[in-house]
């Protein structure tokens, strides 16, 4: 990584506000290896300085990694007119740093939504060669049985003529209402909507609960986001890495 300006460095993790990490500097809480940098102006590299902020350092990355618990009624997307999205429940910082949404959620569906600027990552996850699995708690009017089971399993043809993939169907409850576990290696429009109601059981609640190594973290209540953990970043990238071999 070139040098850079400590300000936009900083503020390129979307944890400061360039303003918030000039008032850093101003304070000395930033030091660039074991020195306490005096201006904003100041360039570094940090793949070859240590950059910390109240002793602890900072992770700076090429990239941004942000799981996202989407609620109902909000766009997966990054801007609208007249609905608000998933890119408008981060603050500002993250705003200006051009992430967007890995795939798609429904309106109505909530969830794990990635929300990153790796591009060649968000292809390796929705690319269909791929066939990154997805899970998702889903309820539903009607009782589902093995035998429902058994056809998400061989691979449902729709009304529509479209031929899904197998597909898992896990049933947690059943009886006037069933909870069951979907896991799909695809994501087309509505699929599992679509492929419920064809065996009768409408969806009433869906809730996408991981996508590939990722699950969604039950601290984050609706609307709530965190950064990555080292450890989801290095499993998503260890994907991103297998689709170079």
């Amino acid at each position: 990584m070139a040098q850079m300006r400590i300000d936009k460095l900083l503020a390129s993790t979307g944890r400061w506000s360039r303003r918030e990490v000039k008032q850093l500097i101003k304070e000395g809480r930033v030091l660039a290896g074991r020195e306490i940098v005096g201006r904003p102006e100041n360039k570094y590299d940090p793949e070859e300085t240590e950059i910390r902020v109240d002793g602890a350092p900072v992770g700076l990355s090429a990239y941004h990694y942000v799981m996202l618990h989407k609620p109902a009624g909000v766009l997966s997307a990054t801007e609208d007119r007249r609905a608000e999205t998933a890119l408008g429940l981060l603050p500002p910082e993250l705003q200006k740093l051009g992430l967007f949404p890995v795939g798609r959620l429904d309106k109505d569906t909530e969830g794990l939504l990635l929300m990153t600027d790796d591009g060649e990552l968000a292809h390796r996850l929705l690319a269909p060669r791929s066939h990154v699995d997805k899970v998702y708690y889903v309820r539903a009017a009607g009782c589902l049985t093995a035998e429902d089971a058994a056809a998400f399993a061989a691979g449902m043809t729709l009304p529509d003529g479209f031929r899904c993939l197998p597909a898992g169907l896990e049933i947690l409850s059943s009886g006037a209402e069933s909870e069951v576990l979907v896991t799909l290696r695809e994501g087309k429009f509505h699929q599992i909507k679509r492929m419920l109601a064809a065996r009768k059981a409408p969806v009433l609640y869906l809730k996408r609960l991981s996508m590939g190594p990722l699950r969604l973290d039950p601290a984050l209540a609706r609307g709530e986001w965190r950064y990555l953990t080292d450890l989801e970043v290095r499993a998503l990238c260890s994907l991103k890495a297998a689709a170079k071999v």
